[in-house]
């Protein structure tokens, strides 16, 4: 099977949350996701569920030959290993992954969702997400991630805490 190109965003909140990340795509890279391009990481306000440590978020671009089903369960397996335990949701978190975008996919079941159903109202996704991709186009709502990420209405606080050149992995 040809590779799909997918975006997974990443977040962390809990312990060392750069190690975190660090240490998730390094999983990823082992696990048959290869990292092309990574986002610069932000500092974000924690959205849904308020009074908990900020987050670090970024986005990475990768390549893969797994099928949909396949790549949740790896990202799932990943989140497990390093430490997430799903105890509240919206919860204080070491590891989220989350796929976003699988090429110009549109997959609906029982256990996924892809284009991810929340990320028109995620700032902390919709940013990062942009830098590495402004005019990947949403495929059931066909606008560009520059043209969400304009209409998002979260207004939630992001600052850049560690800026990357989106060719670097």
């Amino acid at each position: 099977m040809a590779e799909k190109v997918v975006y997974i965003a990443l977040g962390s909140n809990v312990g060392d949350r750069a190690s975190m990340l660090e240490r998730a795509i390094a999983a990823m890279n082992s696990a048959g996701i290869r990292i092309v391009r990574q986002s610069s990481v932000y500092v974000t306000e924690p959205v849904g569920a308020p009074g908990q440590a900020w987050f670090l978020n970024a986005v990475v671009e990768a390549e893969t030959s797994l099928l949909p089903l396949q790549l949740l369960h790896a990202l799932l397996k990943i989140e497990r290993e390093l430490g997430r335990r799903r105890i509240t949701p919206h919860g204080p978190r070491a590891i989220d992954l989350d796929l976003l975008f699988y090429g110009p996919s549109v997959i609906r079941t029982r256990e996924l969702e892809v284009p991810h159903p929340r990320l028109t109202e995620r700032r902390f996704v919709l940013l990062p997400m942009a830098q590495l991709a402004p005019e990947f186009r949403h495929p059931v709502l066909r606008k560009s991630i520059a043209q969400l990420l304009a209409e998002t209405p979260d207004r939630s606080e992001l600052r850049l805490w560690h800026a990357i050149a989106a060719a670097e992995t």
